[in-house]
């Protein structure tokens, strides 16, 4: 069946409403390719294996949460960003990314699905980002989960045993969840009455941080926490046009 590039980054742009947020990267279109999909490849960060498994695999458009281009801008392209760039010529590979907009959708984002793996319900926005929120506090359901019980489900969803830092009360009943580098919510998890936050990756400062809130950081991986949402639109883009969608793993234990 297959469909026009354009309908694909129009879609894209109806669900997850970039203008809504003051983000650090291009969101949409970075790297033009061929106008017609037919095969939608997904993956987490932009860079060169990526690009050769998508060729591998024909792709026509390639949706990551990293894209290639952050902050103010190219001023110059170096040699990686050459070859990078190279490779998505020469297999004519549309490359899209959406990162904040990514995070924090209620249905397709990162928090959310995350949320909903671990069995957490009664989704609430958190963590505001320049006014927009893009994480979750979440629920679990009767009197909470044992503390080591959602360690188990965490390792079970993200296929990593996080890394567990602070302490918090027996049972989580409240759970913070900002995925990818998130650690710096731990405070204002806590004066949320969260038991817990989850994210992808720890700073420093936040075992102190999670242990003076008392409450758990779990932190299960950047890479990890943010496979999440490109899975889930990417079954949508190809449920809702007729394409074929093959998400490409490269785990990246950070």
């Amino acid at each position: 069946m297959g469909a026009a590039i354009s309908e694909v980054l129009s879609e894209l742009d109806r669900v997850l409403e970039p203008g809504r947020f003051s983000d650090y990267c291009v969101n949409g279109l970075q790297v033009p390719g061929r106008s017609q999909v037919e095969t939608i490849a997904t993956g987490v960060s932009a860079h060169a294996e990526l690009f050769e498994l998508a060729a591998g695999e024909r792709a026509d458009m390639l949706l990551v949460h990293h894209g290639l281009f952050w902050g103010a801008g190219i001023r110059a392209i170096d040699a990686l960003l050459m070859r990078r760039l190279k490779l998505l010529f020469d297999a004519g590979i549309s490359l899209a990314a959406y990162h904040l907009p990514l995070d924090a959708h209620p249905e397709f984002g990162n928090n959310a699905l995350l949320a909903h793996a671990v069995g957490a319900e009664r989704l609430d926005p958190f963590a505001l980002h320049e006014g927009q929120p893009i994480g979750f506090l979440a629920g679990l359901p009767d009197e909470g989960v044992p503390a080591e019980e959602l360690f188990a489900r965490v390792h079970e969803v993200t296929s990593r045993e996080p890394l567990v830092l602070g302490s918090g009360p027996s049972r989580v009943r409240r759970l913070a969840i900002v995925s990818g580098a998130g650690a710096d919510y731990i405070e204002e998890a806590a004066a949320a009455g969260a038991d817990a936050l989850l994210t992808g990756e720890p700073t420093e400062r936040a075992m102190a941080q999670a242990r003076e809130c008392r409450l758990y950081l779990i932190a299960a991986g950047h890479y990890a926490t943010e496979t999440f949402g490109v899975k889930r639109m990417g079954d949508h883009l190809a449920d809702l046009f007729g394409l074929r969608h093959v998400f490409l793993d490269v785990p990246n234990p950070v």
